[in-house]
């Protein structure tokens, strides 16, 4: 009773797991746009790129903080040091110009203490961490043009995987129809009522309809093989799109291409910060005739002996720590540097001038390409309008062609002529269901409003 007890709870957890990978591995676009913000590996690595800008506004910021060091060091002498002494120090009746060598010191010396500096003025600092904070909001916008770019290209993978599939179960239809008009010939042949050329012309385009959709079946592999790629989905798992056609197809409105908000594109927001970055580099090198003053302390204890030790003997000139303390302050101040400087500035402002007329270029360039892709869009919209009805006429040709042969007042040769234009007429509609929802992203992306 256990075992069965057992064996039921295990077939529960496998059930049970296996409808969790089933759920996990079917993607709404939605979703698949979701799981590649968490996978992809290039949005991954923006989003690194951000956190590291992040952490050096930090190690900048840190260069304004007290720097406190330690040090302990230690010699051994092998050889004590020797100095020259004017030897009428020693006897008064020596030369004045003779030197004596003598041995000053011990064998061993130790020094042990911290020292601290404070900066108090640096206009390099100061523009420095005004450069780091906007560092951090230019690698925060790249992350959302990343973003923007994933979003487009698994929204345009995701559709056309979809449409191939779509195109599949069309495919197969006409292929289940043709097939049945095909063998009811071959028994009208059979019979003699028809010729063996009207068997032979129907197995013709029978043929290519396989054919076709072999090769659609490759394409839909393709498809999703670049689908997954770009979510950072594994390519060897299977993947499963719940969304269809239609999702991605609305009614056209105003779009209002004349009155777009460049400011919405991250493309304009990151050249806006790289602006600022050069107008902070003239204002960095404009400072740098500012004087930098730093503040420093050093306190540090010393202890020369004879013997290697470092006990403490109050009673022993030798075993003692000699306190060594001092405090003090650096001014820095730029003289003149053979006008150097001042031709790095004029540089930098060619390279700021540069930038406001690269972002004025890019908001005439920003409201062209918003105005061409609301012409595609719209154009788009039309043609696919177009293909719609074109494949409603072709179905009911198809039908009343296949009816007419079936009654006998028709001719193979126009069940060939419809079957070719049915299918023409399809592969032009989900040709331009997919132009349709290119367009559409290509617009929304042109205009700053592919994401919220």
């Amino acid at each position: 009773m256990i075992k069965k007890k057992i064996i039921v709870l295990l077939l529960i957890l496998i059930f049970g797991i296996t409808k969790a990978q089933e759920k996990t591995n079917a993607f709404s676009l939605q979703q698949a746009i979701d799981f590649s913000i968490k996978n992809s590996p290039n949005f991954l690595n923006s989003e690194l790129d951000e956190k590291n800008a992040d952490y050096r506004r930090k190690e900048i910021t840190g260069l304004g903080l007290p720097q406190i060091n330690g040090s302990i060091d230690f010699k051994d002498y092998l050889v004590i040091p020797t100095s020259l002494i004017p030897a009428i120090a020693f006897n008064p009746l020596a030369p004045p110009d003779a030197f004596a060598a003598v041995r000053f010191g011990t064998k061993y010396n130790t020094t042990a203490g911290f020292n601290a500096s404070q900066l108090l003025f640096s206009s390099d600092y100061i523009v420095g961490l005004q450069a780091a904070k906007e560092y951090l909001n230019l690698a925060k916008i790249n992350t959302t043009r990343t973003k923007v770019d994933l979003v487009a290209q698994v929204s345009k993978a995701y559709y056309n995987a979809v449409i191939n599939k779509e195109r599949i179960k069309l495919l197969q239809v006409n292929i289940d129809r043709l097939k049945k008009i095909v063998d009811d010939t071959k028994a009208y042949n059979q019979q003699g009522f028809v010729e063996l050329i009207d068997v032979e012309r129907l197995e013709v385009s029978y043929n290519n309809l396989v054919t076709e959709k072999q090769k659609t079946d490759k394409l839909i592999q393709l498809s999703e093989a670049l689908l997954k790629f770009q979510m950072g989905y594994k390519i060897n798992e299977t993947i499963t799109l719940s969304d269809s056609i239609k999702t991605g197809i609305d009614e056209v409105a105003d779009l209002g291409a004349n009155n777009i908000d460049v400011t919405k594109r991250p493309d304009y927001q990151l050249l806006q910060s790289q602006t600022k970055l050069y107008k902070l580099d003239v204002k960095r090198l404009k400072m740098g005739y500012l004087p930098t003053i730093v503040a420093y302390g050093s306190y540090q204890l010393n202890t020369q002996r004879t013997e290697f030790g470092f006990g403490i003997d109050k009673n022993s000139a030798l075993k003692q720590w000699y306190e060594i303390a001092l405090i003090g302050a650096t001014l820095n101040l730029p003289i003149f540097d053979g006008f150097q400087r001042h031709y790095k500035i004029q540089q930098a402002k060619i390279t700021f001038q540069k930038s406001e007329n690269t972002i004025k270029n890019l908001e005439l360039a920003a409201q062209l390409e918003a105005n061409s892709a609301n012409i595609m869009y719209s154009n788009a919209y039309l043609t696919l309008s177009t293909q719609k009805r074109n494949i409603e006429l072709a179905q009911h040709v198809y039908d009343v062609t296949q009816k007419k042969y079936a009654q006998g007042v028709g001719t193979n040769l126009e069940i060939v002529t419809a079957e070719t234009s049915l299918k023409e007429a399809q592969t032009n509609y989900f040709n331009a269901v997919y132009d349709m929802i290119v367009a559409k992203i290509d617009y929304q992306k042109a205009t700053g409003t592919l994401i919220k």
